[in-house]
């Protein structure tokens, strides 16, 4: 008798850390499909199913865990900037995924532009944005230590700062000296953009000073939300969201302590979100809506390649499109050994991902 007890118990605990681990799978129509651009080596779905507890959903980050998993947050509420927006989360791999859950709400006011980052001991930190209007937003963190099965209680990044510290939306880079950079904006009047550096894991932010613009020629209010990549120890990049057009561009040669006044590249943006990814070789991909129109339309999501470090992008593929009053923007992307994973906000219905490998993404780009 003793023995039935016991295996019972044994098989419901096992039961139980499946499912508390293992997230349920969607169903078929929101699960695993062929990319967009009708290609079967790629895989493209949905985060989550209809009927989610919010009406509108932007912004979102993906990481890869080191077991193996994938994470990806958002905000969603009412619509963007009300005071119901919250920041959720899911956890899985494509085509199964956790049910939605809502990780972030310390007050009622819009929840803004979260990031994901796991340190190299394994803490997840989850940055994210709070205020009812961007200029005077503040940044949060929480952090888990069980790859987001519990979270620590949220706290400011930099007390008592207003306008945005650390990541503003892309994710933080691990620099070879072992410091974390962070691309960060203020939009406070004209937009300027800076790095927020931290020495200690996270635990203390030092920001640079704005990249200088040329804003007799810049037209717009100027540049926020930089992506960060080191090409070689110490030579830092960024490339940023402006509102001239174009993509704009600034470099270091000190870690990101300094940098080069900022200048316009060649490739197109309607001031919205671009994100970037550096894979083992040194390749660079950057997942963006390549228009000139500013703000809109987004359309379509393209993934650019670079092999000469972002001085030139002759390859790209676009991973999803629509007509122009439909909306793929704010990519997070990130890379583990050749695979490349996004997520993107699909007409702020639903947040979408898309997964490939290097060489089936550059047999199935185009040149330029």
């Amino acid at each position: 008798m003793f023995n039935k007890i016991v295996a019972i118990f044994a098989g419901w605990a096992l039961r139980f850390f499946i499912s508390s681990n293992e997230p349920a799978a969607q169903n078929k129509a929101e699960g695993t499909s062929a990319s967009p651009d009708g290609s079967a080596a790629f895989t493209h779905g949905y985060f989550f199913e209809a009927g989610q507890p919010f009406a509108q959903c932007h912004a979102s980050t993906i990481l890869y865990l080191q077991n193996g998993m994938y994470m990806a947050a958002w905000f969603g509420g009412t619509k963007e900037g009300r005071d119901d927006v919250g920041i959720w989360l899911t956890k899985g791999r494509p085509g199964n995924w956790s049910k939605p859950v809502e990780i972030a709400k310390i007050r009622n006011d819009a929840h803004w532009n979260p990031v994901l980052f796991q340190s190299p001991e394994g803490r997840i930190f989850l940055f994210f944005k709070v205020g009812k209007k961007i200029p005077f937003w503040e940044t949060w963190v929480k952090t888990s230590e069980d790859n987001g099965q519990t979270w620590s209680e949220a706290k400011e990044l930099v007390p008592g700062d207003k306008g945005g510290r650390g990541p503003v939306r892309n994710k933080p880079v691990m620099l070879s000296n072992g410091a974390w950079i962070a691309g960060a904006s203020n939009e406070n009047g004209d937009w300027n953009a800076f790095a927020d550096i931290s020495k200690d894991g996270g635990k203390t932010w030092k920001a640079s000073d704005y990249i200088k613009l040329d804003r007799l020629k810049l037209k717009g209010r100027g540049v926020i939300q930089p992506t960060l990549w080191e090409s070689a120890p110490g030579k830092v990049h960024m490339l940023l969201r402006s509102t001239d057009g174009a993509i704009y561009r600034a470099d270091s040669e000190d870690y990101g302590e300094t940098w080069s006044d900022g200048y316009k590249t060649n490739l197109l943006n309607p001031n919205s979100g671009i994100d970037l990814t550096k894979l083992p070789d040194g390749t660079l991909v950057l997942a963006y809506n390549p228009d000139t129109a500013n703000s809109h339309p987004r359309t379509p999501l393209s993934l650019a390649i670079s092999f000469d470090n972002g001085k030139t992008w002759p390859k790209i593929l676009d991973i999803d499109s629509g007509n122009n009053k439909e909306e793929f923007s704010y990519p997070g992307i990130i890379s583990h050994g050749d695979t490349i994973a996004v997520s993107y906000t699909w007409k702020r219905q639903k947040i979408a991902y898309w997964t490939g490998t290097k060489e089936e993404l550059i047999k199935a780009a185009k040149n330029r």
